[in-house]
């Protein structure tokens, strides 16, 4: 069984994309990185799939975790660490 992949929606100047990068470094993590400033196209699927404009947008697998806030709340919760134990 495959872990599941980290996906971070993201710009290039945005400090919330890069808080969120940063923690999940921290973690031991890796991700794929999605610029939705660089392709209308895609800024429209991220709208589409999360019903939020903001970046950034975080995946765990199939799980929409949502922005940093939404990420750092999980993680003070204790249910951020189980996603990310199954994606060790």
């Amino acid at each position: 069984m495959s872990a599941p992949k980290i996906t971070l929606y993201s710009t290039a100047v945005c400090p919330y994309c890069n808080a969120a990068k940063n923690f999940l470094k921290s973690k031991g993590q890796t991700w794929d990185e999605v610029r939705v400033d660089v392709d209308p196209a895609i800024r429209e699927k991220m709208i589409a799939m999360t019903g939020r404009t903001s970046v950034p947008q975080i995946f765990i697998g199939e799980t929409h975790v949502g922005g940093y806030d939404d990420m750092m709340a999980l993680h003070r919760e204790g249910k951020l660490e189980p996603l990310l134990a199954d994606n060790a």
